[in-house]
């Protein structure tokens, strides 16, 4: 399935983040209603305005490129896909979100092949993008007024000697997460919340983030490939990469992802 040039692509997707984190954030303004999906897990109608929104932007400069979306896939609309695809989140952070935090994004990220290529976050409270093409660069800007501004190139920072700094989970933090960080030297552990743990590598901010628990393909995408573009890497913990499809399971399990750690310059996994 073709897709627009990438410049074209990156574009459309920015617009699409920015004005999807304004919906978010008039939402919360008006005022929320949340609710418990089936995993328990709690969505608003802040995602689903978002989702919506991401959907017919995407749409209308990809028509033929099928989109999974988290709120989509929760009610049971899964497109068929082929080799390239769209994966969306359209508020990752809900909880935070709810909680009255900052840590929540959009993530927009393009699937091609079963790896994450381009990858858009927005983070609409702090009104800051985080951008990358695997095999071009990341960066990162600052939005006004709904324009992205000049963008700034990110690289990952070269590996310390001693210590490291290790970024987890703000919500989710699980004890086999803290038992595979106690294997390092720490200098610094950082709590964030959303995508915005992937951001913190890719601009240098911290060498490691380990994930020891539950996410989705769509929680992951973007960030996946905004670290890669910045000189990172994602793996499981056999050393695999990961792997975005469909997969055998049913309904959402058929995205879920295996544990995985993302790195900087240091060796993701302890001998």
């Amino acid at each position: 399935m073709a897709l627009p040039d990438d410049a074209t692509l990156i574009e459309a997707m920015t617009s699409a983040a920015i004005a999807a984190g304004d919906v978010i954030l008039a939402a919360r303004r008006a005022g929320l209603t949340v609710e418990k999906k089936s995993d328990a897990s709690p969505v608003t109608d802040a995602d689903r305005a978002a989702e919506a929104l991401i959907a017919a932007r995407l749409a209308a400069i990809a028509p033929a490129v099928p989109m999974i979306g988290e709120e989509g896939v929760s009610e049971g609309r899964v497109p068929d896909l082929g080799d390239t695809f769209f994966l969306v989140d359209p508020l990752d952070g809900t909880r935070e979100f709810v909680k009255g935090g900052n840590d929540f994004t959009v993530n927009i990220g393009v699937i091609r092949n079963g790896r994450p290529e381009i990858g858009i976050i927005y983070v609409p409270a702090s009104a800051k993008l985080f951008g990358g093409v695997v095999g071009e660069g990341a960066w990162r800007t600052e939005v006004a007024n709904g324009t992205p501004g000049p963008r700034r190139a990110m690289q990952v920072r070269p590996a310390p000697v001693g210590a490291i700094d290790v970024v987890a989970s703000r919500s989710h933090r699980t004890p086999e997460t803290d038992a595979f960080i106690r294997r390092f030297d720490v200098a610094n552990l950082i709590n964030r919340g959303s995508s915005l743990k992937f951001c913190a590598v890719a601009e240098g901010k911290a060498d490691l983030y380990p994930r020891m628990g539950t996410t989705m393909q769509w929680d992951t995408a973007a960030g996946e490939a905004i670290l890669t573009a910045a000189g990172g890497r994602v793996v499981q913990l056999d050393g695999a990469p990961l792997f975005y499809g469909r997969g055998p399971a049913a309904g959402p399990d058929a995205f879920r992802n295996p544990w995985f750690v993302a790195a900087g310059s240091v060796e993701p996994l302890p001998g």
